[in-house]
């Protein structure tokens, strides 16, 4: 539920063969350090940079990923059919204890634009659809003047 009182539908069912995982450090909004992997980027998401370029919304992205997943939170993961990408990351869909999809809530809630990647492609629909809804709705980022890109 928003405050306005618009269901979000937030879940997907963490799939099977997804494995176990404890956050063990944050970075920014859009890659964290998950137990087991190393350095993680959520797939299909892009939230505004917090480092050299302090883009705007983007300390409320990072903010808000620390606090859905504390360090030492347990979330599920699945790497995409591309399991790295250039810098080495791994990069993953993640799936909070709750069963709330990390990657979607972040577009849902307006603090992160979709990126999609071939071949990590998805969810790439299901994204785009919560972009458009955050983006009408006003939320997040994208109700601030000059923030979204």
């Amino acid at each position: 539920m928003t405050g306005c009182g618009v269901q979000l539908d937030e879940s997907a069912e963490a799939p099977q063969g997804s494995a176990s995982a404890r956050v063990t450090k944050h970075t920014d909004g859009d890659t964290l350090y998950l137990s087991g992997i190393g350095k993680a980027r959520l797939i299909g998401v892009d939230t505004p940079e917090v480092y050299g370029d302090d883009e705007c919304y983007g300390q409320r992205a990072s903010a808000f990923v620390e606090s859905t997943v504390p360090l030492g939170s347990a979330v599920s993961y699945r790497l995409g059919s591309e399991e790295r990408d250039r810098y080495g990351r791994a990069l993953a869909y993640v799936y909070l204890e709750d069963g709330r999809f990390l990657n979607l809530l972040l577009v849902r809630r307006g603090f992160a634009q979709v990126l999609t990647v071939p071949p990590n492609v998805e969810f790439a629909e299901r994204f785009t659809r919560a972009a458009r809804r955050a983006r009408a709705a006003g939320r997040g980022l994208w109700g601030r003047p000059g923030c979204a890109r």
